[in-house]
């Protein structure tokens, strides 16, 4: 009987092992990994978020004039697939650590090379630096209660990189050059026999290019695809920038037809404004 008493506890015993170390809790500090597609690459952020708790944040449980790990746990990583600039300082491709120094009206900001010092800031070493900027932080009008940082104002060629908790926000600028990549590429593939030339020509109007070729280059893509009713509202809107507007309304008739066609509200609305814009700008010119 003690025999069997024995073996009944010892088999409790091992399945309250075995359901103690299956266990699983909410991350009072939750990774998060934030991807961004940017220029003509991306920029990935990982780290993790620690939360108020009705606690004070900066000054207190985050001091004014340490070094922080900018998160908690690990050491918050920084990729960027492309070189790029970075609050001014120029930033070559690769990962890096997001360690800064908060005080009231100004935070310094360092990217650092050593991944693995995680939150041992005693360690930090300045010479492991590969950049170090300073940034005026901005007060909130609500409450972030949950450490956060996020990739915000996307341009083609501008972002920031925002970190906010509690009312403060810092907002880090980045910046890329992409012109002279695309460029090249336009001059490779427009050899090529399949060429894109409506990719070309919007490029070409959105970053205010030689006009005459970014007609010509829609004009060729209009003759292959028709009934595509976004190009012929790009050329509608590259007249528009050439102060053609009778060619412009043209274009835009031409592209509202066949939205209307293909029953989309949005290219109809977008064509109906452009003509109405048109129409206003060659009366003032008259």
């Amino acid at each position: 009987m003690i025999k069997k008493l024995l073996s009944a506890s010892i088999i409790s015993l091992m399945f309250f092992q075995a359901s103690a170390q299956s266990l699983k809790t909410p991350a009072p500090s939750p990774l998060q990994t934030v991807t961004q597609a940017f220029a003509l690459g991306e920029i990935k952020i990982e780290y993790s978020r620690p939360s108020m708790k009705g606690r004070v944040i900066f000054g207190d449980l985050v001091p004014y004039g340490k070094i922080w790990r900018t998160g908690a746990n690990a050491a918050t990583k920084i990729t960027l697939s492309d070189d790029a600039n970075i609050s001014g300082t120029e930033v070559k491709a690769g990962t890096y650590a997001l360690y800064s120094i908060p005080n009231q009206n100004e935070w310094e900001v360092m990217l650092y090379s050593d991944l693995t010092l995680g939150g041992n800031t005693a360690d930090y070493d300045a010479t492991k630096e590969t950049a170090r900027f300073k940034i005026k932080p901005s007060a909130m009008a609500d409450k972030m209660e949950t450490f956060t940082i996020a990739i915000n104002n996307i341009t083609n060629t501008s972002c920031s990189i925002d970190l906010m908790w509690d009312k403060t926000r810092i907002s880090i600028p980045v910046k890329t050059e992409i012109d002279s990549r695309v460029m090249k590429q336009i001059e490779e593939v427009m050899g090529d026999s399949k060429k894109p030339y409506f990719q070309a020509a919007n490029y070409y109007y959105e970053n205010d290019k030689d006009l005459d070729k970014a007609a010509e280059w829609c004009s060729k893509a209009m003759a292959n695809n028709p009934k595509a009713f976004w190009i012929s509202h790009v050329m509608a809107k590259i007249k528009m920038k050439q102060k053609n507007y009778a060619e412009a309304i043209r274009y835009a008739e031409v592209s509202k037809t066949e939205a209307v066609a293909q029953k989309n509200d949005d290219y109809i609305k977008m064509n109906d404004k452009l003509i109405s814009e048109a129409k206003a700008a060659s009366a003032a010119k008259k």
